[in-house]
């Protein structure tokens, strides 16, 4: 398996574990957003928290150049780690949310 297809497959498996994951509170659904043609995957939570609406962008991955780019990140230890977890090397992983454009290459 060449390396973009590696990557989209560990993307994969890391949203769809991260979705599993039920809200402690409200009505809340989490949505996992794999869009394998422009390389961008997002984990949502929608629903409702009492009278208020939940509309959040839990984390946001794409792949870029042949590495994944982190353009957000809500998870609470990172979602950096469970890359790295996966087989990614740190080397392949772009922080976009802490740093500007001119850093990231």
């Amino acid at each position: 398996m060449d390396k973009l297809e590696n990557y989209r497959q560990i993307i994969q498996q890391t949203v769809n574990h991260h979705a599993q994951y039920v809200p402690s509170h409200g009505q809340i659904q989490s949505i996992p957003i794999i869009d394998t043609v422009h390389d961008n995957y997002l984990l949502m939570d929608i629903g409702w928290n009492n009278n208020k609406r939940v509309h959040d962008v839990i984390f946001h991955l794409r792949i870029e150049e042949g590495k994944i780019w982190i353009e957000w990140d809500g998870v609470e230890t990172g979602i950096a780690q469970d890359l790295m977890e996966a087989g990614v090397p740190k080397e392949d992983i772009v922080l976009a949310l802490f740093q500007q454009p001119f850093v990231r290459l």
